[in-house]
């Protein structure tokens, strides 16, 4: 009996290249948004749990709020309202976690994201 051969490295990137090519656009950028506003929230302390330590990193959130604004503000045009507003609702509620959980917050206009939202209070 002959064993058919592994899969190698390469086979493994062709396979994934062509399950992303059957992906729309606005699945990829929202999925990306997620992941985004996912890690900032924990960064943020929104995941805490009263057993667990806590996660709280707000430079990483910084970082990660920014990308966060940057996208939803670049593709709002190209996504649907549907798939927009949603994002933004949970970007706000991430900014605003960041303020709550800045020993020094930054003044209104400053925060992370706010270069792409406007002030966010």
């Amino acid at each position: 009996m002959s064993q058919s051969p592994s899969p190698t490295p390469d086979d493994e990137l062709v396979r994934r290249v062509l399950d992303i090519a059957e992906v729309p656009a606005v699945e990829v950028i929202v999925e990306v948004a997620v992941n985004l506003m996912s890690a900032a929230a924990v960064k943020v302390g929104l995941a805490d749990e009263d057993d667990q330590p806590s996660m709280i990193d707000l430079d990483e959130a910084r970082k990660l709020i920014n990308a966060l604004a940057g996208l939803i503000t670049a593709a709002a045009p190209e996504i649907s309202d549907s798939h927009a507003r949603p994002l933004r609702d949970g970007l706000r509620s991430v900014q605003l976690a960041f303020r709550e959980a800045s020993p020094f917050p930054d003044a209104i206009g400053q925060g992370p994201g706010e270069k792409w939202t406007g002030p966010v209070t």
